[in-house]
């Protein structure tokens, strides 16, 4: 796979990303009572390192002291916030988690920014967040929501690491190596947790399946992304996952979506619509 032939637009990349990631999610949740979370994380990065790696053949010999200063890094920030995050739905639900998570990268759009327009767009996401977050809801596990506040924060470390990286190093190469590192990290969690253990032919299929989905794909356009369009309009534009979140919960979850989670998804919507309609080229 060469990067010549990767020529999707920064914006549809990170479209594509979210609705893959979401997908993934719906697979992931399905596996947490066979192999558990730590073993999900485990599984997702693993093949997703193996699949990329494979596919773009970084030649580890060739990458510079200056590139795997920022490489190493970003996936070791990259493996930390899979697994978090996947500890966060292990406790609290998908859209509770998704909607927590985002306060990284909406924060990371409010501090990169310095135009009027761009601040009028995030506040419209968070009103969108706002509604969106069961914040009344009784008995949500807090250290769900710590976990789930965290991965925010590798979040908005991940975007400003991968713009970097993407700055110094081939698209295919920096994702592949930083994978590489993420799988590094986070497979002992899964062989402590032993949740590989309980491994079969069907979940192992899944879990490739959710590697494609949820790392390998969405990590690659996301790489794509930043290197074309500044870390604020990226973020902006993520502001889609809380809503695309829920949309698939309803399709692959039958849960169904309440008046203001409707309302968020339509301020969400607008927000990144908007977002890319004034972002400078």
């Amino acid at each position: 796979m060469k990067n010549k032939d990767f020529n999707i637009p920064p914006i549809y990349a990170v479209l594509l990303a979210i609705v893959s990631v979401q997908c993934g999610a719906a697979i992931a949740k399905s596996l947490f009572p066979a192999i558990g979370a730590a073993g999900t994380a485990s599984i997702r990065i693993g093949f997703s390192a193996v699949i990329l790696l494979l596919a773009y053949r970084p030649n580890l010999r060739t990458i510079t002291p200056r590139q795997w200063k920022m490489v190493i890094p970003y996936g070791l920030c990259l493996g930390a916030m899979n697994l978090v995050f996947y500890l966060a739905i292990e406790r609290i639900s998908i859209g509770l988690a998704v909607t927590l998570e985002f306060v990284g990268p909406l924060l990371v759009a409010i501090i990169g920014s310095k135009r009027l327009i761009d601040y009028c767009w995030v506040i419209l996401a968070a009103i969108g967040i706002a509604l969106i977050t069961p914040w009344t809801n009784e008995g949500v596990d807090l250290l769900g929501v710590l976990f789930a506040l965290l991965a925010g924060a590798l979040w908005a470390t991940y975007i400003v690491l991968g713009g970097k990286v993407s700055q110094i190093m081939n698209d295919g190469q920096a994702v592949s190596t930083g994978m590489l590192f993420a799988a590094i990290l986070i497979l002992p969690f899964g062989f402590y947790e032993n949740g590989l253990a309980n491994l079969t032919p069907k979940l192992f299929g899944m879990g490739v399946a959710l590697a494609l989905l949820s790392s390998a794909i969405p990590f690659t356009l996301e790489m794509k992304a930043l290197g074309q369009l500044p870390p604020r309009t990226f973020s902006i534009l993520m502001s889609l996952e809380p809503a695309a979140a829920s949309i698939c919960a309803f399709i692959f979850l039958q849960e169904k979506l309440n008046l203001y989670e409707i309302l968020a998804v339509f301020c969400v919507v607008i927000a990144s619509a908007g977002s890319t309609l004034t972002a400078k080229r």
